[in-house]
């Protein structure tokens, strides 16, 4: 019986557990909606509803092109899919029937329409009156949908994002997360927009703009409709990495700290969620890990996350959430003092040698492959900056190491001892800007 309690509140929203499904295919009638609660997803946001009228037209051709692993695992999607092309009615009426059913889940609906007052104050009491838990204002779907002045075209304009969240604001009493699209240079302005908008919760991100491949045949980009192909918006355990830096950004931002954020991009297992809410998401949402391997893998990430955590002695997400938030800090506040080496443990060695061309072709030539006749692969020290580029090319887990040299050692690459004083950037004689302190 597992200790630690993952029940999430986030924004006054409840589930059970800090999973959703993210607004997407998966999420797009009840059908998929109830699946998802029988194998205990603890909430979705329902695919994105547009204005009332005829509903958008998607492709009948695929939608979808991929980035594979050596091994075929899926670790990229690029969509070309619109929001829901079913009828606005007929989600509404679904979205009631599964609130009432399943009262214990979140269940928030994600809103397109036009960048129109009217169109908002249509749409948002008919959202209220199915009985949702919140709001998500889509403003990152990158393809497809900017001749109407809707999302991503709006997404990356901060004043507008600030002007829509105030119409919701206004107009609702159901909680607004604002969705952020990742096809901007500085994922902070329109995360200061919305907060300035009065937004109770920022998600992030969307999918990133992308081309996954060109057919060299037909020389026409994937996936391909009658010859031609589209850009598409990039999901997957690919833009995990991009995703994580956004909501670390956000989080350590003086202008938005506080502001909460929901995790969105390539996750795939109760440690993806752990490292998305230790640097500032409240909880998390996950599409291309479901539309991979199915609903049941949340099963694994509740069972994986409460395992750790009482591991570790956490005993609720408030331990958690935002814990590396203050560890991630900017380049030239990091300690140049700190002197690491790299080691090789040679009875895991299988002296493939990747990690001396790798040294000797591209970095500091400091991996030997012969000593005394013999082919062996040690660290000559004196010339090791501690890059740990050989860390990451040797194919053997845990062989090769970064260790630390201890305060007072002698560092043999700069004959030098090292200093038990904090020193970075700012203060380096070398940096033109360096501020010393006057004497």
């Amino acid at each position: 019986m597992s200790m630690a309690d993952i029940r999430n509140n986030f924004v006054g929203i409840k589930s059970p557990n800090p999973f959703w499904l993210a607004s997407a295919p998966p999420t797009d009638k009840a059908y998929n909606v109830i699946r998802a609660f029988r194998a205990g997803w603890g909430g979705v946001v329902w695919k994105t509803l547009g204005e009332e009228g005829p509903p958008v037209v998607n492709v009948n051709g695929p939608r979808y092109g991929a980035i594979w692993g050596a091994d075929r695992r899926l670790l990229g999607l690029n969509n070309i899919e619109l929001i829901t092309d079913r009828d606005l009615q007929v989600n509404l009426r679904e979205i009631k029937q599964v609130k009432k059913d399943w009262p214990d889940r979140a269940i928030v609906v994600s809103l397109m329409v036009p960048c129109e007052e009217h169109a908002w104050k249509a749409i948002l009491p008919v959202v209220e009156e199915t009985g949702a838990d919140g709001i998500e204002l889509n403003f990152g779907c990158p393809h497809g949908m900017s001749e109407r002045g809707m999302g991503a075209a709006v997404g990356q304009v901060p004043e507008y994002i600030e002007m829509v969240v105030r119409w919701c604001k206004a107009n609702t009493r159901m909680p607004v997360i604002t969705k952020l699209t990742p096809n901007i240079t500085d994922i902070r302005k329109p995360a200061r927009a919305a907060h300035a908008g009065g937004t109770d919760a920022v998600s992030l991100i969307n999918t990133i703009n992308s081309i996954t491949g060109v057919d060299l045949d037909s020389f026409a980009p994937e996936p391909t409709i009658d010859g031609k192909g589209s850009h598409g918006g990039y999901c997957g355990p690919a833009v995990k990495p991009i995703a994580m830096n956004m909501v670390a950004e956000i989080a350590r931002d003086p202008e938005t700290q506080g502001l909460p954020i929901s995790g969105i991009g390539g996750i795939t297992t109760w440690r993806d969620a752990a490292e998305f809410m230790a640097l500032g998401a409240g909880n998390v949402q996950v599409c291309t890990a479901a539309m991979t391997y199915g609903f049941k893998i949340v099963q694994e990430m509740i069972a994986g996350l409460e395992n750790w955590m009482d591991e570790k002695g956490h005993a609720s997400l408030d331990d958690i959430v935002g814990r590396a938030t203050p560890n991630v800090t900017d380049w030239q506040y990091l300690n140049l003092n700190y002197i690491a080496k790299a080691h090789i443990d040679q009875e895991a060695c299988i002296k493939c040698g990747r990690c001396h061309i790798a040294c000797e072709d591209t970095s500091h030539q400091a991996i030997t492959n012969m000593v005394d006749g013999v082919r062996h692969f040690e660290v000559i020290e004196a010339e090791c900056v501690g890059c740990n580029l050989c860390v990451n090319v040797c194919p053997v887990e845990n062989c090769i190491t970064m260790e630390p040299l201890a305060v007072g050692v002698m560092d043999q690459r700069t004959g030098k001892p090292v200093s038990p004083v904090y020193a970075n950037w700012t203060t380096h004689p070398n940096n033109p800007m360096a501020k010393v302190a006057a004497e």
